[in-house]
């Protein structure tokens, strides 16, 4: 099979929230939500997972319709089902309920079987100073690296 190197990141997601635990996860697609996907046309930056009766599903995902697709086409902005063990999603509820946490996708990518994978992170709200502080770090590294350039 054929190796496709669709690696759809949600960029904001590390700067937004502190993550605490990942987790891989199959999402359940129509036909032609896999294809839109292998074609690169997907995007998860505003998307997050809520529980509906016991199931995880992630919310505002947006694969765009398939091009070569008829009028059996998907709608790009519906609820996808994820796959998880039992264990897996009774755990992250009782996470969610009791301590007010929440679950963004980081990455979306397609396996070496050829499958759909998200890989998604309980995480927890960063607070304002903490963004601020994070772009503090991160223009000091810039410094520093320019300032090692120059003396190398």
């Amino acid at each position: 099979m054929q190796q496709n190197k669709i690696n759809i990141k949600n960029r904001k997601a590390k700067f937004q929230y502190e993550i605490l635990d990942k987790y891989t996860a199959g999402i359940k697609l129509a036909g032609t939500e896999i294809k839109a996907i292998r074609e690169g046309k997907a995007g998860i930056a505003e998307s997050f997972c809520e529980f509906h009766r016991g199931e995880l599903y992630v919310i505002n995902m947006h694969v765009e319709e398939y091009s070569h697709a008829t009028h059996f086409n998907h709608n790009p902005k519906t609820e996808r089902k994820l796959l998880l063990n039992k264990q897996e999603l009774r755990k992250l509820e009782k996470q969610i309920n009791q301590s007010g946490l929440t679950i963004i996708p980081l990455r979306l990518f397609i396996n070496e079987r050829g499958l759909a994978k998200l890989v998604i992170a309980l995480c927890k709200g960063k607070k304002t100073h903490d963004k601020r502080e994070t772009i503090k770090d991160r223009e000091n590294k810039r410094r520093l690296d320019r300032i090692k350039k120059e003396y190398n």
